[in-house]
């Protein structure tokens, strides 16, 4: 982008349910394990709308502030304030809302997304106060941003904190809210059961350690020729125990080989293994499967372990398929009732990751969830994103608006990204780039 984009914010204001949460639902909701060990941060997502009649600018925001005071009353912990000993105080304080004008229109942002731009239309900087729910110095859950461009196209930014949601029950949450703002008659409600079968533990959880250097959030686009290109690779490979990889097998293991091809070109980094982790919703694999609108942190991640001389294409995607395949019922059914030796495994693959000589990354999918079924009453986005973490070696994947191309986002230290940008390789499957954010 040529010019400098202004986000001013003009109205700030905090939205309760519009009916109180009963005294007969539970107003102290503790976490459950899986909330307890997710990270202190943000889960973000924006949306973009294209403007359809001047005169709903002015409405528009009426409505989204009395339909999110509505949703809230079957979501009311999100309207809840988070309380040290791993419990959610569930007393209507509220959600944060802010309402901004963009002094640009919304094609400039969306046809060259710049991080540092996107990351305005956030209520927070996840990679500047993701971590403050911690220590207590943001309070509010939930965050809702609304920025109006010269066009009268709008965003909605939505912050989540982790310790309360995953990605499936934060999509599934702002659907809600939209399904509301539809005037829907009936909307699923969410289920806080999670907690029944993974029981919080008397445990410490280590902060989520903060970033000191220099990390680079760029998106690569994968078209679905280039997909499809990349599955046939896999599945022709003579060699390759895996003949039908998915769309996000193939585009992982790819970019976790370029990424290896990357840490090579280092030579002051001696590397003995690469280690890979992948997020699994654990909902489906559960026995009986818990229902889609269970609500909390319901995922685990997957671990993919290879040393430094082993990376053809074909064992990465085999490698990533069985650490997937891990995350199964036996799987679940230890975390309802961990013991020391599931421990002493999670605690030894920690220290492996972090271990000299090892080399880290890590993937969450996004491509499931219905971003693009969200639809307040004035038609379905024409662009969604969910950007920013204050992680390093990080991507994350979105499907386009069609449904066939994939969006990865990724987040890497600028001088590893610098040179995974001009891969070769790379830049052979990938259909387009953006300006990338600094922080």
């Amino acid at each position: 982008m040529g010019r400098m984009i202004n986000v001013e914010i003009f109205s700030h204001e905090i939205i309760k349910p519009s009916e109180p949460t009963p005294d007969h639902l539970i107003r102290n909701m503790k976490l459950s394990f899986l909330d307890q060990i997710s990270p202190s941060t943000y889960v973000p997502l924006v949306l973009f709308y294209d403007q359809t009649d001047r005169a709903e600018v002015v409405e528009r925001p009426l409505l989204l502030k009395k339909s999110l005071a509505k949703a809230l009353t079957q979501f009311f912990p999100l309207a809840g304030t988070l309380a040290e000993n791993f419990s959610l105080e569930c007393n209507d304080g509220g959600a944060e809302y802010f309402e901004a004008r963009v002094s640009c229109n919304m094609a400039e942002v969306m046809e060259n997304p710049d991080t540092d731009v996107l990351d305005q239309l956030l209520p927070y900087d996840p990679k500047q106060e993701g971590l403050c729910l911690s220590d207590s110095k943001r309070q509010f859950v939930l965050a809702i941003k609304y920025s109006v461009f010269t066009c009268g196209g709008v965003a909605i930014g939505v912050c989540v904190a982790h310790k309360v949601a995953d990605g499936t029950s934060t999509v599934a949450f702002v659907n809600a809210w939209a399904a509301t703002s539809r005037y829907e008659l009936i909307i699923i409600a969410p289920s806080f059961e999670a907690v029944t079968h993974f029981p919080p533990l008397q445990m410490s959880v280590p902060p989520t350690p903060v970033i000191k250097e220099k990390i680079v959030s760029k998106r690569f686009i994968f078209s679905k020729s280039t997909i499809e290109a990349l599955r046939e690779k896999v599945s022709s490979d003579i060699d390759s125990q895996v003949k039908d990889p998915t769309r996000i097998e193939a585009v992982s293991s790819f970019l976790w080989k370029r990424v290896m091809e990357v840490t090579k070109r280092k030579p002051q980094l001696q590397v003995k293994h690469f280690v890979s982790h992948v997020a699994v919703n654990l909902r489906e694999r559960m026995v009986p499967p818990l229902p889609p609108n269970s609500f909390g942190n319901i995922w685990q991640a997957g671990f993919a372990t290879l040393p430094a001389g082993v990376d053809d294409y074909h064992a990465l995607v085999s490698q990533m398929r069985t650490a997937i395949k891990e995350i199964n019922s036996d799987y679940a059914k230890q975390l309802q009732n961990p013991r020391d030796e599931f421990f002493s495994s999670k605690k030894s693959r920690r220290q492996l990751s972090a271990a000299a000589g090892v080399v880290t990354f890590s993937f969450s999918s996004w491509c499931r969830f219905p971003v693009y079924e969200i639809d307040f009453g004035w038609g379905k986005p024409s662009w969604a994103c969910s950007h920013s973490r204050p992680f390093k070696n990080l991507v994350i994947l979105m499907r386009n608006k069609t449904g066939d191309g994939i969006e990865a986002w990724m987040n890497m230290l600028e001088q590893d990204m610098a040179i995974f940008e001009r891969d070769e390789e790379l830049l052979s499957y990938v259909s387009s780039q953006d300006n990338m954010g600094k922080w």
